[in-house]
């Protein structure tokens, strides 16, 4: 029985590229004209079709459902239906707008979720259509899902691979494997068997499902498909990478969490103050009080949530989101933009990102002073097959570089070829290792890689030339050798012979991008750890690195080293050492999970299939716009639409202005919650009830509750969303993981300022519905009123309290009194808001209000004003405190 789908009997993953092909055809039980018809299809009824299995996507009810299933929401959903049996006519009209607070809310969260998880059918469209198969000695044009382990494929340029496969039979074959192992150059195949345990991406004898060739071709037997390829492999680690909550929604989950606990706490507690209250003051029954006592409590509960809260940190996000366009980073998830701002390691590709993804030569070296340069420039521009064009040549990556070397250098490449017309060549070949020109005149030029070429050199110091080869590749450069050869009439395409003029070696590499260099010190002084994680060479790896200025402890770690390592060991590794090269997807995916079981925020940047999985896992996954694949789009939370890591740096300023903002916005709709919640506490406590009605009186009506909520907090705390960045945003420390979302002393000033709001309010309330029935008006008008001028009056502290939740971080006058002038914008649409709220006689039978007077007016903005000695006190005590710590 074969072993089908690359799994042995111990279901490991077959290493193929260590059998030779006679063993290979043995272990597939395949002959030379390819599987018969009744084999391949007994192989497809045991395999199943070469496709990669689809994860189930989430429906819109989940959606929903997880927008619902939320704290803070079930407690309004309890309070409306409890509203709506307690009272069938008054709690009716309360209930209805209660949920259409939950429906607003969820409304917007979902649409806030609701793009499709589309990664793993980008994978699908990885798989080519169809595929060209050798049964029984004849070409078929097969459907791409009947291929089975044991077909033979036929490869050629522009074809996508359509399963892992073993190379038998090459000719110049180039595969282009960036996306699945990030190497950044296409890869020369060839027929060499390799041991055992050789990296993905040195495995030269294999092509994968999902590449696609560049160059050449070739045939191979295929080894695994479907679920079993590599790239189902990622498949199915993206589909069990885990879901994580991002620092927001943790910490707000908690908040809402302690809040709805303690709004249950006080509404039942003040449902048994009430009902005794009321029965012990009116003489009711208990079934009587405890129905007019129920909808206190509710309105207690419905004051104290902050049912504005949801909306305001979505649009808080959604600002975030359209400033990061601005700077060239699309935003996926709204959460993601904070995430950002709460980041401590950054796993970074390095081709493209770190990099300008583009082979330019760094270095030459002559064998001997008497050696012109202008003879090794000569023969990089001729013995190349890279097209110049106006924007510069274009080709392999090396034969561009080199190409733009010759131009930059002073010469025409196009003039030269002219003039050196090309009469003959041998193009390049992985099992020669070298290409080789002929022109008019009889010179001949040849390069390749050096061990190969010096061995053809007649006069040359082999063993200094090969020590510079070495210290060259130690700096991560890619070296080429070149020789020339004169008299020649034509070339001998079996053997080119001895006797050539070595000209020199030409080091090239894909340099740094000068502003990656000064992002990762702004990143590394914000205190967030820089690693890069690439598929390219170790030595390539920790050159780039150093030009770069990221922080190496210790040395770089491959692939290799890393599969090696135990859990234990495997951790120091990833918490001290800086730069994985040759690293597998599995390899990411363990980094950025060990990563995090440590307490790191992990933002993780790819844009190949193999970075997918590790996308997903991170806190926050980062794609490459540009040179990114559909499946690490889809995958991640951020796309880069200039591929740059200098966006990142700057998305992670932008993430930490907007928790900054969002900080500021909960300072300042939460004491508004609290001081609501107590003002209803001190009204079931300590009010009289009416002697005519035997109600309780209260400040404020339920209607004029979600006023302030939903009307008042929203149109002040949406403007702080636009607040401007603090200052040395960038020179603090990331937030530690698992940080409450409000500080202590943010904790003293929200109890502090809610405090003085109730007061204020029970107290205008009472002083105002004390007069007016002193002055001989009916009770009803007296209430009204009263209730009007207590909401304005917290509307001012609102507004007051709002220009002290600017900055929390110093004076007002830091960040500039009008650097912000959508607050005012906010503060005035607020204000016309509230003049209908009083005058319109719609709004007045709505919420119950009345129109008042200009002294009314006074007296709520004189009181609001109170607000700001506090704050300045309360800051001073801050200083004081912080400064005693310092000392």
């Amino acid at each position: 029985m074969p072993v089908l789908n690359g799994n042995n009997s111990n279901n490991q993953l077959t290493p193929w590229h260590s059998y030779d092909v006679e063993a290979l055809r043995s272990e597939l039980q395949v002959g030379i004209d390819g599987l018969t018809a009744e084999d391949a299809k007994a192989r497809l009824g045991t395999c199943g079709p070469n496709e990669i299995p689809k994860g189930r996507k989430t429906t819109v009810w989940e959606l929903i459902w997880g927008q619902i299933n939320n704290p803070l929401v079930w407690v309004l959903i309890g309070a409306g239906l409890v509203a709506m049996a307690a009272d069938p006519v008054g709690g009716l009209k309360n209930g209805l707008v209660i949920f259409g607070v939950v429906v607003l809310n969820t409304v917007i969260g979902t649409l806030q979720e609701g793009k499709a998880r589309k990664a793993i059918e980008a994978l699908d469209q990885m798989v080519p259509d169809r595929a060209i198969v050798i049964r029984e000695g004849q070409n078929l044009d097969v459907d791409a899902r009947e291929v089975v382990p044991g077909d033979r494929i036929q490869l050629a340029s522009g074809d996508r691979v359509p399963a892992d496969a073993r190379l038998i039979a090459i000719k110049g074959l180039m595969v282009e494997e960036a996306s699945l192992t990030g190497e950044s150059v296409p890869i020369e195949k060839s027929l060499t068997v390799l041991e055992a345990k050789t990296d993905l991406g040195d495995q030269l004898n294999m092509v994968f499902a999902g590449t696609m060739v560049v160059a050449g071709t070739g045939h191979a037997i295929v080894t695994s498909t479907g679920a079993q390829t590599q790239l189902g492999l990622i498949s199915s680690m993206l589909r069990n990478a885990d879901h994580l909550d991002t620092p927001l929604t943790k910490a707000m989950a908690k908040l809402g969490k302690t809040v709805s606990l303690g709004i249950i706490v006080l509404a039942i507690a003040m449902l048994v103050v009430g009902v005794w209250r009321t029965m012990a003051s009116t003489g009711v029954p208990f079934t009587k009080a405890f129905q007019e006592t129920v909808l206190f409590a509710i309105s207690l509960a419905v004051g104290a949530i902050p049912e504005g809260l949801p909306a305001l940190i979505t649009i808080a996000l959604a600002i975030g989101v359209q400033r990061m366009a601005k700077r060239r980073a699309i935003v996926r998830k709204l959460p993601a933009i904070e995430t950002l701002g709460s980041t401590t390691v950054i796993c970074t590709d390095k081709t493209g990102t770190l990099t300008q993804n583009k082979m330019t030569v760094e270095t030459h070296w002559l064998p001997s002073p008497d050696r012109a340069v202008e003879e090794l420039i000569l023969a990089s521009a001729l013995c190349n097959d890279a097209s110049p064009t106006s924007e510069g040549a274009v080709g392999d990556p090396t034969e561009v570089a080199l190409a733009d070397w010759a131009e930059k250098s002073g010469g025409n490449v196009g003039f030269v070829r002219d003039k050196h017309t090309r009469i003959d060549a041998i193009p390049f070949e992985s099992e020669r290792q070298y290409m080789a020109t002929l022109h008019k005149g009889g010179t001949a030029y040849k390069k390749g890689a050096p061990e190969v070429v010096l061995s053809r050199c007649s006069g040359v110091d082999a063993a200094t030339a090969l020590d510079r080869v070495h210290a060259m590749a130690d700096d991560g450069l890619r070296v080429l050798a070149l020789a020339k050869k004169e008299g020649l009439s034509a070339l001998n395409h079996e053997d080119p012979g001895d006797g050539w003029t070595f000209l020199g070696l030409v080091g090239m590499i894909d340099p740094p991008r000068p502003e990656a260099i000064e992002a990762i010190g702004r990143c590394q002084r914000a205190g967030i750890s820089v690693k890069m994680i690439t598929g390219d060479h170790r030595a390539t790896a920790s050159a780039i690195a150093k030009e770069l200025g990221i922080k190496q402890d210790r040395p770089a770690l491959t692939g290799h080293e890393l599969s090696d390592m135990d859990d234990e060991a495997f951790a120091q590794a990833a918490a001290r050492t800086s730069v994985f090269a040759r690293v597998a997807p599995e390899h990411k995916l363990r980094l950025v999970k060990t990563l995090q079981k440590q307490g790191n925020v992990v933002a993780m940047t790819g844009d190949g299939v193999n970075d997918a999985p590790a996308l997903k896992q991170a806190d926050i996954g980062v794609a490459m716009g540009i040179t990114g694949t559909a499946v690490s789009k889809d995958a991640s939370d951020v796309v880069l639409t200039d591929d740059n890591f200098a966006t990142i740096a700057a998305a992670v300023e932008e993430g930490r202005r907007v928790y900054d903002n969002l900080i500021k916005s909960l300072a300042f709709i939460l004491p508004t919650n609290l001081s609501l919640a107590i003002t209803f506490g001190i009204a079931l406590v300590f009010f009289p009830f009416d002697a005519v009605t035997r109600e309780l009186l209260l400040p404020m009506a339920p209607m004029q509750l979600l006023w302030i909520n939903m009307v008042a907090s929203v149109a002040l705390g949406v403007p702080l969303a636009f607040e401007a960045m603090e200052r040395g945003i960038m020179d603090r420390g990331p937030r530690a993981p698992g940080t409450p979302i409000l500080a202590k002393n943010l904790v003293v000033r929200t109890a502090v300022v809610a405090v003085l709001m109730a007061a204020a309010a029970c107290m205008v309330f009472m002083w105002e519905y004390r007069t007016i029935l002193a002055n001989g008006l009916p009770d009803e008008l007296a209430r009204r009123e009263a209730q009007t001028l207590a909401v304005n009056t917290l509307t001012f502290f609102q507004i007051f309290y709002l220009l002290m939740c600017r900055t929390l971080q110093g004076p007002i006058k830091s960040i500039g009194w009008f650097s912000n002038k959508a607050i005012y914008a906010g503060i005035g649409a607020l204000l016309l808001l509230q003049a209908a709220f009083v005058y319109v006689p719609s709004m007045n039978v709505l919420f119950e209000t009345a129109p008042i007077d200009l002294r009314s007016w006074l007296i709520a903005g004189l009181c609001g004003l109170t607000v700001v000695p506090v704050i300045y006190a309360i800051r001073k005590i801050e200083e004081r405190a912080q400064r005693n710590e310092a000392h």
